[in-house]
């Protein structure tokens, strides 16, 4: 078999840049959490700022039925193009998600984290749902086990998601107040029947309530997902956040609603608009003064696997697996190192941090007066490092650096503007959106940038630069902070014009 090289991590290796009350997953707002269960989480992708640029997870769909319907849900099975969440490319059974896990741990050794997460949803699928975990506690035993759930039928699997040693549950809460929740999901199927309007609702938030205060009374971790709505939940998020941190949550997870039509979900053809990088930014510092917030979220499909912001799942269709050819046992050894090895490196790069205070130490140029902040895209494929060219980047890390430091904001889907070898795609199109998607920013760092992407960024009053390659991100958007603040150009009064010239 072929194994994954093995090679000493970059000495400089930043596990994220954001402060601790930026990220989701450290510092001291998880300080009411007992010291066992913070070490469950700090090396959760899914739930770790720092760890999602280290380890990998993968979704196995072995999950097709749903027990509510959402006016922003749309389940395609056969959709690989696609990444949101309820897509999947091929629905599996039991025993093939157990042999495709066993595969992707074999071949991605840093892949940590399986979880179920639909099609549909898991608890609504209990059989097949828990037949997975009892096979993968038994056979991958390194490996931690997670669920992503409406809620509805989350009561009454409580006691069996501790039978499998589940510390880790997503619910998606979208309200508290039944007349929102009729706008958001038509009905709910409940006790055999079909529940439709306020009712459904009011059903289906009694049963999260309800759940999540029976996961936290067992220990088990709770990350609560929102999905923000415009003129439907956006404000009452707010509440909502509350109340799950009043209850036990300890991580609220606000998404923007994915609306495009071509989607086909209700609300993509009937014209409910998403919220703009902005709104979605307003509401989730909002919410930060109740709740540790989760800004890295990618919304992945149902069937993702690699690192937070990849998708490698095309290498492991079930077709491709049938003719892979493993040594697990020497595998599992490899496996073993390469965790072993990403763990001692971001315990090392944790300690150095909080020994320096780094998260909130001031920039350079802390004490001038009238300075302001600014927002910096950074394209990285991993390790908390600026090291991706421009073309090559299906994302950016939007960061943003003032004199009380850096701080994650958000990622920024984009197409990829290059298709890798001479010629790029459709360029300009792409070009001009991933522009319009990184508009608020004012600079972006890459390892390497093209001729006309950068004449089009400066063109956009958006500076390129390709000077900090290699470096951490934290480190890299300070360095650019004090060089801007340096030359007079963050002045409160200074504006796009000038800043572009």
């Amino acid at each position: 078999m072929e194994l994954p090289v093995i090679g000493q991590m970059p000495a400089s290796a930043s596990g994220g840049g954001c402060s601790a009350s930026a990220c989701g997953s450290s510092g001291e707002q998880l300080s009411h959490l007992p010291e066992a269960i913070r070490a469950k989480v700090q090396d959760h992708p899914c739930y770790s700022e720092d760890a999602h640029h280290y380890f990998a997870r993968m979704h196995v769909a072995v999950a097709p039925a749903c027990n509510i319907q959402c006016h922003y849900c749309n389940r395609k099975y056969d959709c690989s193009n696609e990444s949101r969440p309820g897509v999947v490319s091929e629905l599996l059974t039991p025993d093939q998600a157990v042999k495709k896990t066993k595969v992707v741990a074999a071949k991605i050794p840093q892949m940590s984290v399986l979880g179920i997460a639909g099609p549909g949803d898991p608890l609504a699928n209990p059989q097949r749902t828990f037949e997975t975990f009892r096979r993968l506690s038994a056979e991958a035993p390194d490996i931690k086990l997670c669920v992503s759930t409406n809620g509805l039928a989350l009561p009454e699997s409580v006691d069996e998601l501790a039978r499998h040693n589940i510390d880790h549950v997503t619910i998606t809460i979208n309200c508290l107040d039944p007349e929102i929740g009729a706008r958001i999901y038509p009905w709910v199927f409940w006790r055999n029947k079909r529940i439709f309007g306020i009712e459904g609702a009011r059903i289906l938030i009694e049963q999260q309530q309800k759940g999540l205060e029976m996961l936290t009374a067992r220990g088990i971790l709770v990350k609560v997902n929102s999905v923000m709505i415009p003129g439907i939940n956006d404000q009452h998020l707010k509440e909502v956040s509350r109340v799950v941190k009043a209850k036990g949550a300890f991580l609220h997870n606000v998404m923007p609603l994915i609306a495009e039509a071509e989607h086909g979900t209700f609300y993509g053809l009937t014209g409910q608009r998403g919220p703009t990088a902005g709104e979605l930014q307003e509401l989730q510092d909002a919410c930060a003064g109740d709740m540790n917030m989760m800004r890295h979220c990618r919304q992945c499909r149902a069937d993702a696997v690699g690192l937070l912001g990849e998708d490698r799942g095309e290498e492991f269709t079930l077709d491709k697996i049938d003719e892979m050819d493993i040594d697990y046992e020497q595998a599992m050894a490899v496996r073993a190192q390469v965790r072993a090895g990403i763990t001692a490196e971001l315990n090392a790069k944790r300690a150095e941090r909080a020994d320096a205070e780094v998260a909130s130490r001031p920039l350079p140029m802390a004490g001038e007066a009238g300075t302001r902040p600014i927002r910096i895209a950074v394209a990285s494929s991993g390790q908390g490092l600026v090291n991706q060219h421009f073309g090559h980047a299906r994302e950016f890390l939007v960061y943003e650096a003032s004199t009380h430091g850096v701080r994650f904001l958000a990622a920024r889907k984009t197409d990829l503007y290059c298709a890798g070898d001479d010629t790029c795609g459709d360029a300009e199109s792409v070009l001009d959106r991933t522009i319009a998607a990184l508009s608020d920013c004012e600079v972006v760092l890459c390892s390497k940038i093209g001729f006309e992407p950068w004449g089009r960024l400066e063109a956009a009053g958006i500076t390129p630069n390709g000077e900090h390659a290699m470096e951490e991100i934290e480190a890299a958007c300070a360095a650019v902070y004090g060089e801007l603040a340096a030359d007079g150009r963050l002045a409160a009064t200074c504006d796009r014009a000038d800043r572009a010239a």
